[in-house]
């Protein structure tokens, strides 16, 4: 089954079904594209699932999913314009019904529990077998919760301290803004940023902008 490529969006989709059986619509988003060849093809050999749409980066996961309406999304966790947790929150705040499931290499509790929150039904790693994300589909699909079991159990054992603001902008320092390119990017005054950064630094005890963002990091808050 091929997928038709839309020109200049880079979103493929294909609406049609597997020799008319009903299947599970799933829309994949990964920004490599190795990888996201690679997860299309594992489960369109599943009779039961049919992939109808894939998106490189979070916006044309957006629109991918909004206007597929897929059973399941598939998504990693970074990528480019929107995260896959951001694309998770949108779909959640307006009600799609669309189910997701994050695949990520990243095994940090922080990361689980911020996807728990943004409405994800499943946290997976890429590390699993090829029958276990087709399997996850199949459960989520049916309104089931699927977490991959070493994280199951810490997914609140560390309370994030940090609030969206501080976690926004912090995320922009670590990427090596400056304040004031920060504050233009959020429309924030130069005063407001640095008091959010100083926030952010104080409550994970480090000492600057550079360590406070690598520890949130690491603890999967950002």
């Amino acid at each position: 089954m091929r997928a038709a490529r839309i020109e200049g969006h880079g979103v493929q989709l294909n609406p049609t079904v597997k020799e008319g059986r009903k299947t599970i619509r799933v829309v994949l988003a990964e920004d490599q594209g190795m990888v996201l060849g690679a997860l299309a093809a594992l489960l369109e050999i599943e009779g039961d699932i049919s992939v109808v749409g894939q998106a490189r980066n979070g916006k044309e996961a957006l629109d991918a999913v909004l206007a597929q309406k897929p059973d399941v999304f598939i998504t990693d966790i970074e990528m480019p314009r929107m995260s896959g947790l951001d694309v998770a929150a949108e779909l959640k705040r307006r009600r799609t019904g669309t189910r997701v499931i994050i695949v990520t290499t990243f095994a940090r509790a922080g990361y689980l529990r911020r996807a728990l929150e943004a409405g994800a039904s499943g946290y997976l790693l890429k590390d699993m077998r090829a029958e276990e994300l087709a399997d996850a589909v199949r459960r989520v699909q049916q309104g089931l919760r699927v977490i991959h079991p070493e994280l199951a159990t810490e997914a609140w054992s560390e309370v994030d301290p940090l609030t969206d603001r501080e976690r926004q902008v912090l995320r922009l320092a670590g990427e090596g803004m400056a304040s004031g390119d920060i504050a233009s990017e959020l429309g924030l005054s130069d005063g407001t940023v640095r008091n959010y950064l100083s926030e952010a630094i104080s409550k994970l005890g480090a000492g600057n902008r550079v360590e406070a963002a690598r520890i949130a990091r690491t603890k999967g808050w950002l």
